[in-house]
C-alpha cells in the first residue's frame, strides 16, 4: 500500500510540474489483417490546415537558404499543412504515415554549427514521406542524421518544436526526437500511443505505472498529455480487433473522438490545454485518409489511388480555410497549386 501511495505521489508531482503543451495524441490500432493510424490536433487557434496532395519526382529544397539539403521525391503523398508553412500529418503511396505532435522538451541543437545541411522543422515529416517506404528504411537513415533542424518561430509566435512518430503497413513504428541537442530514436512496433510532453521514454514510465493499476478500476481524467497518454493506452489495448476495415476505422476515430479537448473550453490557468481542431485516421492498406474537423458535420475522405501522384504532375490542394460541406471521398476537390514554403527565419 505504501509503495503504491508513494507512486501515486510521485506521479502527481510529475503532472503538476511537466511542462504543458498543445495537447495532440496519436495511436497505432492493429485490426488483425491490417494497420490504422489516429492523430487528433489540439491548438489553441485555428491551425489554417488545408489538404494537400503532392506527387512524386518533385523537386524540394529544406526551405531555410544557403545550406538547405535538397532532393527529389520518391513517393507521392497526401498531408495536412500548418498554416501553410509545414507539415504535421499525412501518408505516402508506399504506406507509411507520418505525424507531428508538439513537444515543448525539443532541442535540436545548433544547426549551423553541425556542418550538416539543413532542414526545416516544417519540412521534417515532409522529407521523411518523400524518402521512404518502411520504418526499417527510415529509421536506417535518419539514423545517419543526413540533415540538422532548423526550428524557427511558428507565426503565432511559439517555438517550433515537435518530435515525429512514423507507422508502416507491417505496423512497425518509430518516434523521434531532439533532446539536448541529440537525435533519439526510439524504435519499436509496441510503440502505439504518443502524446506530447514529456519525453517519449516519461511516457513509457508512465504506461507502465497505470497497467499495474488496470484501467476498469481509474485512469487519469486531466487533458494533460500524461492524463491523455495513460487513458488512450488502456482503451487502444480495451477495443476489440475488427477486421472489416470500414468498422476499423470507426473504431480509430471513435478512439480520437473520446480524447478530444471540447471546442472552446479554456482554462486561464492552464492556457496550452487547447480544443480539438481536427482528428484523422489512415486505413494503412486501402491508401485511404479520413480527416474530421470540428467544424465539418461530415467525416470525408481521399483515396490515393485516385489521385495523380505520378511524377509531372502538379501539386493539388484542398482549400479547407472557407469551412467547406465535404462528405464522402474527395479526391475530385483537390485543385492545381502551388506548393508551400516551409517555416523559414525571419529577417
Amino acid at each position: 500500500m505504501r509503495t503504491t501511495l508513494f507512486a501515486l505521489a510521485a506521479l502527481g508531482s510529475f503532472a503538476i510540474a511537466a511542462p504543458l503543451a498543445d495537447a495532440c495524441t496519436r495511436i497505432v490500432y492493429n485490426s488483425g489483417d491490417s494497420f490504422f493510424v489516429g492523430r487528433s490536433m489540439d491548438w489553441a487557434e485555428e491551425t489554417g490546415t488545408d489538404l494537400w496532395a503532392f506527387p512524386s519526382g518533385l523537386r524540394r529544397d529544406g526551405g531555410v537558404g544557403e545550406g538547405s539539403i535538397t532532393w527529389t521525391s520518391k513517393y507521392g503523398s497526401v498531408i495536412a499543412g500548418f498554416y501553410n508553412v509545414g507539415t504535421v500529418d499525412g501518408v505516402n503511396e508506399a504506406g507509411l504515415v507520418g505525424n507531428v505532435l508538439y513537444l515543448v522538451e525539443s532541442d535540436y541543437g545548433d544547426a549551423k554549427a553541425s556542418g550538416r545541411p539543413l532542414l526545416s522543422v516544417g519540412g521534417w515529416l515532409q522529407y521523411v514521406l518523400d524518402n521512404y517506404a518502411t520504418v526499417a528504411e527510415a529509421v536506417d537513415a535518419l539514423s545517419q542524421e543526413p540533415f540538422a533542424i532548423v526550428a524557427p518561430v511558428l507565426p503565432n509566435g511559439k517555438a517550433g518544436a515537435g518530435h515525429l512518430s512514423i507507422a508502416d503497413k507491417a505496423g512497425d513504428s518509430a518516434i523521434f526526437e531532439y533532446i539536448g541537442g541529440r537525435l533519439v530514436i526510439h524504435h519499436n512496433k509496441s510503440y502505439t500511443v504518443m502524446t506530447n510532453s514529456p519525453t517519449f521514454d516519461q511516457q513509457l514510465a508512465i504506461s507502465t505505472y497505470w497497467n499495474t493499476v488496470g484501467g476498469i478500476n481509474f485512469l487519469p481524467g486531466t487533458s494533460r498529455a500524461s492524463d491523455r497518454f495513460a487513458r488512450m493506452d488502456w482503451m487502444l489495448n480495451a477495443v476489440p480487433q475488427v477486421k472489416d476495415a470500414a468498422l476499423a476505422s470507426a473504431t480509430v476515430m471513435s478512439l480520437m473522438r473520446s480524447i478530444s479537448v471540447p471546442l472552446g473550453v479554456q482554462d486561464p490557468t492552464l492556457p496550452n490545454i487547447a480544443a480539438t481542431r481536427w482528428r484523422t485516421a489512415v486505413d494503412i492498406n486501402a491508401g485511404r485518409y479520413f480527416f474530421d474537423s470540428v467544424h465539418f458535420p461530415t467525416v470525408f475522405w481521399v483515396d490515393l489511388p485516385k489521385l495523380n501522384l505520378k511524377p509531372g504532375a502538379p501539386a493539388l490542394k484542398l482549400d479547407l480555410q472557407g469551412r467547406p460541406l465535404l462528405s464522402g471521398e474527395v479526391s475530385a476537390s483537390f485543385k492545381p497549386a502551388e506548393p508551400f514554403k516551409f517555416l523559414s527565419p525571419k529577417g
